[in-house]
């Protein structure tokens, strides 16, 4: 049985920026939260159509921001070290940081965006433009053989039919190959506060507790889990067949999946409550943002943010946020800049067209990159400035 426990409101589109005509054709939906009692899966009530939100005009670049382009470099290097894979397959591979670690010979990109698919299909990698599912996977299978690596990243709490993913999976993977993907950890951001981790494209937010269930109803099981301080707190989940032969290698199950498990029981994800309590908490940061703005904005002071994100979608669109309270923001995406935040309307304006300093706040819409953040912007904190942030409670600092 799915209970409703978080409602954020009316949203729309997290990360389509847009221009000042496109206002009255914006897509909207109603984002609430539900957990399901049985499977102890954490998901949005209303999924949004996947070619409303991947699609040419995507504009989350993995490859501007440095920390994820390192962290990519230092996964893959892992992962050839330990696994050795021969053939390798990413689902949603973006424009490439992961996949550009291995040799195009040996690797195959995923991609629903045609702007991404071309730039790895540019870099010498065999694209293909699709979202992930099985007729994909035995396409490939057929062309190019089975893969011993299938890796994603941020990607697999993106697909609706976690059923028909985890089979188009076992369907490819070679018989003693390694599934392995990142996405947000539903402990963490239970842990912290962050409700900003739910938006149009996390379809669902996975605990462990949840995805062993659903995993070892498909013929996979987890056998490994790394914690991960990447997009504000992240598992690394490692995945192989069920040992139903012989011939296949038993990978035997680490402490760390026990571990996680625990922790999670520990915290009561199995339990309603918990979510409701999640609830207030959420009712309560958005009350405070909103007090802390209106009281800066009646004392005149000017408020920037920095980091167009979709985390940022979720908080301005939940509290009512536009540009009467925080005026532009910065982001280093092209792509992003010159147009206008979803939803709240706020324009999006280059960092190196804006002066920090003009500025008495910056509200951190990236507050996952917060220290390094605010090691970029010394000078800002120097000549009095100050960032707020929501996570993992509204607060001032600098």
């Amino acid at each position: 049985m799915r209970k409703e426990f978080l409602d954020l409101r009316r949203q729309p589109i997290a990360n389509k920026f847009l221009k000042e005509d496109e206002f009255k054709d914006e897509f909207f939906f109603d984002l609430k939260v539900v957990f399901d009692d049985e499977t102890k899966l954490v998901s949005l009530k209303e999924f949004v159509k996947p070619e409303l939100m991947f699609n040419e005009d995507y504009a989350y670049s993995t490859s501007m921001s440095y920390p994820m382009v390192k962290h990519f470099e230092l996964t893959a290097n892992m992962l050839k070290e330990e696994f050795n894979p021969e053939t390798v397959l990413e689902i949603g591979s973006n424009d490439g940081p992961f996949i550009k670690n291995f040799g195009t010979e040996i690797s195959i990109c995923v991609e629903p965006c045609e702007n991404f698919a071309k730039k790895t299909t540019d870099m010498g990698y065999r694209s293909y433009i699709s979202f992930w599912d099985t007729d994909v996977s035995h396409g490939i299978k057929e062309i190019h053989g089975e893969m011993d690596l299938v890796y994603a990243a941020n990607c697999i709490c993106h697909i609706q039919n976690l059923d028909e993913c985890f089979a188009a999976v076992k369907n490819i993977l070679s018989e003693n190959g390694v599934f392995v993907f990142e996405d947000p950890s539903l402990l963490r951001m239970l842990e912290r506060g962050s409700y900003d981790q739910i938006y149009d494209e996390h379809s669902h937010i996975f605990s462990i507790m949840a995805l062993d269930n659903i995993l070892i109803n498909n013929g996979l099981k987890i056998f490994r889990v790394d914690n991960l301080s990447v997009h504000g707190g992240s598992n690394r989940v490692y995945v192989s067949h069920l040992p139903v032969h012989t011939f296949l290698r038993f990978r035997p199950v680490e402490i760390s999946v026990r571990e996680n498990l625990q922790r999670e029981y520990d915290f009561g994800i199995d339990n309603f409550q918990t979510y409701e309590i999640f609830s207030e908490r959420v009712n309560k940061s958005k009350k405070d943002l909103v007090e802390l703005l209106t009281k800066l904005k009646d004392e005149g002071k000017r408020v920037v943010s920095i980091g167009a994100t979709s985390k940022s979608t979720t908080v301005f669109n939940y509290c009512g946020i536009d540009e009467s309270l925080i005026e532009c923001i910065t982001d280093t995406t092209p792509d992003k800049q010159g147009l206008l935040a979803p939803g709240s309307h706020i324009p999006v304006v280059d960092r190196e067209s804006v002066n920090l300093n003009d500025y008495d706040y910056a509200f951190l819409g990236a507050w996952n990159f917060k220290d390094v953040i605010a090691n970029k912007e010394r000078e800002f904190v120097e000549n009095g400035g100050k960032f707020i942030t929501h996570v993992p409670e509204v607060m001032v600092f600098s």
